[in-house]
């Protein structure tokens, strides 16, 4: 499938509500483990998210479409909800992702990008020239590949209690 903003917009908007059907008046144990190590929490992730709305997306495709000469990319901290500490409880960042969402997208739609505005480049710091096509692209799988990590972690969370049915659930064996 070639990429198509409205297709995109759709999982963009559906994000928000998913991950607070999911996660919402869960108890700790669902939210806040991780897989071990250095993994993160259903409730790091959503920080993630948030921070990912604020300087990532709209920031760089704002920069791709403008006049400005040099369209370097600032680097995004991918662990910055980490640094911040839990300041806020779950259901609060559930309501910030999704107010950030809805700004962000009602800002994405404003700008009535055509097709050759997806031609348009940017460079990110580590990946070189990429175009706007590629950034919402990447915008609408980073969405989803989250979401995908958050039910994984939750799977793992009873990895041990399935007993021999772990044989057949291919979510544990990631």
């Amino acid at each position: 499938m070639l990429f198509e903003l409205q297709k995109s917009i759709e999982i963009l908007e559906r994000t928000p509500a998913v991950l607070k059907t999911l996660l919402s008046n869960l108890s700790p144990d669902w939210t806040h483990n991780n897989e071990g190590g250095e993994t993160w929490s259903p409730y790091a992730v959503v920080g993630h998210l948030i921070h990912g709305e604020k300087t990532d997306w709209i920031v760089r495709t704002q920069l791709i479409l403008s006049q400005e000469e040099d369209k370097t990319f600032q680097p995004f901290d991918r662990f910055a909800q980490l640094n911040e500490g839990a300041k806020k409880n779950l259901p609060e960042l559930l309501d910030e992702f999704q107010a950030l969402r809805e700004i962000n997208l009602t800002a994405l739609k404003a700008m009535n990008i055509s097709a050759a505005n997806l031609e348009a480049t940017g460079i990110h710091p580590a990946l070189g020239k990429v175009t706007l096509a590629q950034l919402l692209s990447c915008w609408t799988v980073h969405d989803l590949g989250h979401i995908a990590q958050i039910t994984r972690v939750m799977a793992k969370q009873y990895k041990d209690e399935v007993g021999p049915w772990i044989e057949y659930l291919s979510v544990l064996h990631k």
